[in-house]
């Protein structure tokens, strides 16, 4: 149903663009792609099960020489399952501390697109981001390939634009962030139009996903790679379920509850990077800051330029990915144009495409422009890509770059929004 309303209302976009100009613009051709893809292209999708983690199976199996990623997945997908409900019957492990996520915010979210007599919606997942994201968080929705940085995979437990150290969990506060304001330059739209409880109930149904996902993923490699001594991993009648639901051995059952508590502990244990006051020379004079800040910018301590391209344009040429391409690419001692790609590529994975340095120039940054985001950005990198965190000097230390410097910088990159120097400048 919602496939084809989505149809009717969005070729109009395509028609009306027609009638007007007489031809359609580039942008509407892909959106017109993009929306035969979802409207025909997954029609046959199942939705009452979580498609199954090929992909990660076959990459343990493949950097494990010579193990078999043959059935695991198929194995554990059960053992998930008992644990986590399924897309129209989420359910929350023991293991779970309570607090973390609120189960009807997860029951709002899941499920088919509906509302009952009070007006209230349900199935708000699929109704707003399954068309990207996929039915499972994998990032492999309908329109995923239209789009240029592929939608986020959840599944890792890795997000790019948040307040938090580079190794630790987005706070919830960054995820509602997100939701408000999209993500400039990507296929991430703003849904600030929704009710705010609709929108914490999907907050918590993303972190919800991602942790059924890690969940998931470290089943895969316990299964396969083992842990400690165990070099043989699992296996699949170790992870047997007994008339419970709950996987038969013990020793086995625990190990799992282990790894969803570790899992959780993540997400609670995200507190954002603490941001000192500004310098008094960037608050009085952001001027002379900013200039300070350019030669930072171009010079070898900072050396922003070297990715970001002398003026801001982003134009350097970079064979680097992202570590979701990279999980089943370089990570595995594979080129992009080796024959073993394939095999990924059907299990799921997206066709590599090399990452794109953020063009500064357009005055814009994908994980926000206040002077506190920016900070953050400066010192813990952006998880997932190649963006790595400056070296910040320790009291006393001359190694790595100071406080009143990070706020040099700081404001040198507000001039690309327009602020403080010319802009012809930069």
């Amino acid at each position: 149903m919602i496939q084809r309303l989505m149809f009717r209302s969005e070729w109009g976009l395509v028609v009306r663009s027609w009638k007007r100009h007489g031809r359609l613009s580039s942008g509407v051709i892909a959106w017109a792609a993009a929306l035969v893809v979802v409207c025909f292209g997954g029609c046959d999708a199942r939705t009452d099960r979580f498609p199954v983690n090929e992909l990660h199976a076959k990459v343990v199996a493949y950097r494990s020489q010579g193990a078999s990623a043959e059935g695991v997945a198929d194995v554990i997908a059960p053992v998930i399952e008992g644990l986590f409900g399924t897309p129209d019957v989420p359910k929350l492990p023991a293991a779970i501390p309570a607090g973390l996520l609120d189960v009807r915010n997860l029951e709002r979210s899941a499920g088919a697109v509906s509302s009952d007599k009070a007006g209230i919606d349900y199935g708000l997942y699929r109704a707003n981001c399954v068309v990207c994201h996929g039915l499972a968080g994998s990032g492999t929705g309908p329109a995923a390939g239209t789009q240029n940085p592929y939608p986020r995979d959840f599944r890792p437990g890795v997000f790019k634009y948040k307040s938090t150290p580079r190794e630790s969990k987005p706070t919830k506060g960054d995820l509602a962030r997100l939701l408000d304001a999209g993500v400039a330059g990507t296929g991430m739209p703003s849904f600030v139009r929704l009710p705010q409880e609709d929108r914490d109930a999907l907050v918590d149904y993303v972190i919800y996903l991602a942790i059924r996902g890690e969940t998931e993923r470290r089943l895969v490699e316990l299964a396969i790679e083992g842990s400690g001594s165990d070099a043989k991993g699992l296996g699949a009648a170790s992870l047997g379920l007994g008339e419970s639901g709950r996987v038969a051995d013990e020793g086995v059952a625990a190990q799992v509850d282990e790894i969803i508590a570790a899992v959780a502990a993540s997400w609670l244990a995200a507190e954002p990077i603490e941001v000192p006051a500004p310098t008094r020379s960037f608050l009085e004079d952001p001027v002379a800051a900013a200039g300070r800040g350019k030669e930072l910018f171009h010079g070898p301590l900072a050396n922003c330029a070297s990715c970001h391209g002398p003026a801001g344009d982003g134009n350097v040429a970079t064979l680097d990915f992202d570590d979701w391409t990279k999980e089943f690419t370089t990570k595995l001692g594979l080129g992009v144009e080796s024959e073993a790609i394939e095999g990924f590529l059907d299990a799921g994975g997206l066709k590599p495409r090399p990452i794109r340095p953020r063009k500064l120039a357009w005055g814009h940054f994908r994980g926000g422009e206040s002077d506190e985001r920016l900070y953050r950005l400066l010192v813990s990198g952006i998880a997932g890509t190649p963006m790595p965190a400056l070296l910040v000097a320790e009291e006393g230390s001359t190694v790595g770059v100071t406080q009143e410097q990070l706020w040099d910088l700081v404001a040198y990159l507000k001039t690309f929004a327009g602020e403080g120097l010319d802009s012809k400048e930069n």
